[in-house]
């Protein structure tokens, strides 16, 4: 493709066909200037390209490729250097195949467990996304590959997904549901950004201008092409404007004769169009400028780092007794369909075709030197004698040293296209689990799930693994957790509540009428648990080890750029080596906007052998303490001493350390509509007001402020002081 081929080469049909893809996954080419037609795919965990003569969504029919472990085991590693090898993996994947941007990752906040698509998503915090989505897309795009981040935005639900207006404040709506976004904008550059089907705030964001343009080219920087979802186009002519680059998939033509029509008809100026002509020339170039890559894929290299990080994903809930890891020559009953038909990935457009899959019950006789009874104890659709099910696994678990059972959602629980109407497991695998139980309290639960479940049965099992899905060599990572091979370090990147009830959006999820009020506003996730002081089964960024760690003293220092550089060491005092997922919350008492007691800031991990002690160092970035403020419409950062708080977990804190922050200045407008109290705050005017009141009222005047310290100066004409007065007081402090 020539370097030289613009917008200005082109007819005006020309540069509407470049719009709009070309089928449903390749990008219109253009042959009468040289211009190739290239391809995009999804692949959040894997490349999933169509075969020929697949169907046009090629669920079913996809190349193999390696399926890594989807966001909600990723993320729980808490590890983006890993995420980075991860994006690596996949980019020379997508190469191999001739795919030029890898459609992913997802990084939507999980506002509300029942969201059928979490497993596709990170976390309920925006750090842990942005961070483990930026290496992600650094790593896929270091082969010369593209990404897209994606939902673009406020994408938090199934229900209603392409029409429904997410309503949300815009506190909750910069900090919380666009901080991750930015994050990865601004530290990655992915190529392109995928809007959303969903309208924020009524408007569609394939046709927000204040989204796709003021925010993330103006404020953020982003350089790439704005794609829309698949079918997330409403109105193609305001769309485009708007900062919609690329309608996908084609729509044969239709509307690329709208826009046509448009500019003829000067409705829509053919500057727009040029823009966007630019951007994906632009794009086509970057793709074409990658060296070829022949292959073939090393299919035994990427499965073992599959494996590795499906490793890093496993969360240790509970390990009473330190029951895990299991002795070698254990004998052991394996209890539960999904030991032996692993569920590994979700269900819908991310779907992976993989190149081979490890079945968690062969892994697990692979590396015991004991012997290994199976019973798969209940069927995931429900069919079968479950009577007869749960007989026969009660008896092979009472002649067991331990039963390791198997539960889970099954596929049709949770999937794109639909939300979860409870967090619950099957009640049939409930009761499995109580019938074993009785036979064999030396039980250990092993959970396959893309999103949180209510776990009842915590206080009578005595060790638990959170599985998520863990991709195709899964099953090898949790045998390797299982009989230690693996010491776990997985962190949960979502709060697992005690019950629905209890949960943040409960009472304001789905929605209705084609809405859906973001009530719990900034209080999303751990947030919302501990401003309410409520229990939960287990908290944000809780992971047990086979290890143990202590805390020393932390430490906090102000770099020059106003960052908080802050260092704790961190000491192994257990006998096998382990990781340590390092985490810090801020906090700052006594602010003068909504925050919650704490919110994460920062984390990091350190390896370390038994005994070893090694200093860790967190960066909190002074962006990342700032709030939205709606009365200037800007990032502030507000003055004060911020707490900092290191630990283990958002609830197991293990040291502190506090800084002096300096606020960002931030200049109010003096009207007579301001109130007593944004006088009195301000630098001219508070001082001049406090004389006048003085004079007249001495020290009668701090009760009287408390009564009307809300009111605008001018609603009572007189009172406290002549109008005349409070007039020259707000003139002078203009």
């Amino acid at each position: 493709m020539s370097e030289h081929v613009t917008s200005r080469d082109l007819t005006l049909e020309e540069k509407a066909s470049l719009t709009s893809g070309r089928d449903f996954w390749s990008l219109e080419g253009l042959e009468r200037l040289g211009v190739p037609s290239i391809m995009v795919t999804d692949g959040p965990h894997g490349l999933r390209k169509q075969r020929t003569g697949g169907d046009h969504v090629g669920l079913t029919d996809s190349v193999p490729a390696t399926c890594f472990p989807p966001a909600v085991g990723l993320s729980a590693a808490f590890d983006p250097d890993l995420a980075r090898r991860v994006g690596a993996a996949l980019g020379l994947e997508a190469a191999i195949e001739d795919v030029a941007v890898l459609l992913g990752p997802g990084i939507n906040i999980k506002r509300s467990p029942l969201c059928g698509r979490n497993f596709e998503y990170m976390s309920e915090d925006p750090i842990v996304s942005g961070e483990i989505g930026a290496g992600l897309v650094q790593g896929i795009q270091s082969r010369g590959v593209g990404s897209s981040l994606k939902h673009f935005a406020v994408n938090n639900q199934e229900t209603e997904r392409l029409r429904v207006s997410a309503d949300v404040d815009p506190r909750p709506l910069r900090e919380i549901y666009l901080r991750g976004f930015q994050r990865v904008v601004r530290d990655a550059q992915p190529w392109t950004v995928m809007c959303s089907y969903n309208r924020i705030n009524g408007v569609y964001a394939s046709e927000d201008p204040w989204l796709l343009t003021d925010v993330l080219r103006g404020e953020w920087g982003f350089e790439g092409v704005v794609v829309s979802d698949w079918g997330a186009v409403d109105d193609r002519v305001a769309g485009l404007p708007a900062g919609l680059d690329l309608e996908m998939p084609s729509s044969g033509g239709r509307t690329d004769a709208q826009l046509v029509a448009a500019v003829r008809e000067g409705r829509l100026e053919e500057s727009a169009l040029d823009l966007a002509a630019d951007r994906l020339l632009e794009l086509i170039r970057r793709a074409q400028e990658r060296p070829a890559q022949p292959g073939p894929l090393d299919v035994d290299a990427h499965h073992a780092l599959a494996r590795e990080v499906a490793g890093r994903a496993i969360v240790l809930l509970k390990n009473e007794d330190a029951l895990l890891p299991l002795a070698p020559e254990a004998r052991l009953a394996v209890i539960g369909e999904f030991a032996r038909t692993p569920r590994y990935q979700g269900a819908g457009s991310s779907q992976i075709t993989p190149t081979r899959l490890d079945v968690p019950l062969e892994e697990i006789r692979a590396l015991s030197r004991g012997e290994v009874g199976f019973a798969p104890g209940f069927t995931t659709d429900g069919s079968g004698d479950v009577a007869a099910l749960r007989a026969e696994a009660v008896e092979l678990a009472g002649k067991a040293e331990v039963a390791v059972v198997f539960l889970g959602l099954p596929d049709a629980a949770e999937s794109e296209g639909y939300d979860r109407e409870h967090i619950d497991l099957p009640a049939d695998q409930l009761a499995l689990l109580d019938a074993v139980l009785e036979a064999n309290p030396r039980t250990v639960v092993v959970l396959s799930n893309g999103s949180v479940v209510a776990l009842p049965f915590a206080d009578r099992v005595p060790a638990i693994l959170e599985g998520w899905l863990l991709g195709q060599a899964g099953g090898g990572a949790l045998a390797d957790v299982l009989l230690g091979a693996v010491n776990p370090s997985g962190r949960l990147a979502e709060t697992i509540p005690l019950r629905l009830e209890d949960t943040p959006a409960f009472g304001n999820f789905p929605g209705e009428h084609g809405h859906v009020r973001y009530g719990e506003g900034l209080l999303v996730g751990y947030r919302w648990y501990d401003a309410k002081d409520l229990a939960v089964r287990y908290p944000f960024g809780h992971g047990l080890s086979y290890t143990s760690f202590a805390y020393g003293e932390a430490t906090a220092a102000l770099t020059a750029a106003g960052d908080i550089a802050v260092t704790v060491p961190v000491t192994n005092t257990g006998d096998r080596a382990g990781r340590e997922v390092v985490q810090l919350y801020t906090a700052l008492p006594g602010s003068s906007v909504q925050r919650p007691p704490r919110e994460l800031k920062a984390f990091a991990s350190v390896e370390l052998a038994p005994g070893e002690t090694r200093p860790v160092e967190l960066l909190v970035r002074r962006e990342d303490l700032a709030h939205w403020d709606v009365r200037v419409e800007r990032w502030i950062v507000e003055g004060g001493t911020y707490t900092l708080e290191i630990g283990a977990s958002s609830r197991d804190l293990r040291a502190a350390a506090s800084i002096e922050v300096e606020g960002d200045p931030v200049d109010l407008p003096i009207t007579l509509s301001s109130t007593f109290e944004e006088l009195l705050a301000h630098p001219v005017a508070g001082p001049a007001l406090q004389a006048a009141l003085d004079a007249r009222y001495g020290d009668a005047d701090s009760h009287l402020l408390t009564m009307i310290g809300n009111f605008p100066v001018d609603r009572l004409d007189g009172f406290p002081l002549p109008r005349a007065e409070l007039e020259e007081i707000v003139a002078a402090a203009r």
